[in-house]
């Protein structure tokens, strides 16, 4: 199987995304991108972020995620260590202390406020479950409300990252604006047959002169369906692409 970085670099460079670009879509750091597609295991925060990363970036460039992970896990990962400060080197513990005898890192302050909110968790958890026999409905319900807290937070962590490629099967007007309004296909003709890049994002919006053209979304192939006007689409992550009405075309005027 191809090294982890080299598997990250080729398909951003086969994709024609910058590491900016990656960078603004999953907010995280360039440096730390890097570092992943050099595998440069030191320069990152410690396991617990680099999974979360690595999965975060995998699933961007429309990776399998999970095997990445796996992959990391099992020929990289430092068992040993539950949390380590986020820095930018390793370093030894004698740099990770302030200068001059100063109080602990900001590293330190979040790994333990992460480890007293897992505490007081596991005590809620534990009293819960404690009183269920006395008030087995009241335990029910918190149940319930715990199960969707965790499932809100599942979903809000969810990457919402979508690709988008046109396919001309004739000639066709395209104007292709992104969440922002920029124009990534400012009002162009693709010739029979010409493909345009593949384009990642939170939500785009597409002006079609006519149907002879295959959308991509997510590498899935949607057909246009004949129109004696001009189509358009929004598309997004959640619910995919979906048609727009004659006034609210995108224009690349």
């Amino acid at each position: 199987m191809p090294e982890i970085g080299a598997t990250l670099r080729e398909a951003r460079m086969r994709s024609r995304i910058d590491v900016s670009e990656i960078e603004a879509q999953t907010k995280i750091r360039a440096k730390y991108l890097r570092a992943l597609e050099n595998e440069e295991w030191g320069l990152l925060p410690g396991p617990t972020f680099v999974k979360s990363f690595l999965r975060t970036y995998a699933q961007a460039l429309g990776l399998d995620a999970k095997g990445l992970v796996e992959e990391y896990r099992l020929h990289h990962e430092r068992g040993t260590e539950m949390f380590e400060p986020i820095v930018s080197s390793p370093g030894s513990a004698r740099s990770r202390q302030p200068r001059g005898g100063g109080g602990p890192s900001r590293g330190y302050l979040v790994a333990v406020s992460i480890v007293g909110a897992l505490i007081v968790l596991l005590i809620v958890l534990l009293a819960t479950g404690g009183s269920s026999s006395k008030h087995p409905g009241r335990a029910a319900a918190s149940t319930g409300r715990t199960r969707t807290v965790a499932t809100s937070v599942t979903h809000a962590a969810a990457p919402s990252i979508v690709t988008v490629s046109l396919k001309a099967i004739a000639p066709v007007y395209v104007c292709l604006l992104d969440e922002h309004g920029k124009k990534l296909l400012p009002g162009v003709t693709l010739g029979a047959g010409e493909s345009t890049s593949t384009y990642h994002g939170r939500r785009f919006e597409v002006t079609l002169g006519n149907s002879e053209v295959t959308i991509y979304v997510d590498g899935r192939a949607r057909t246009v369906p004949s129109s004696s006007e001009a189509i358009g689409y929004s598309i997004t992550k959640a619910r995919g692409r979906q048609r727009l009405t004659p006034g609210h075309l995108p224009t690349c005027k």
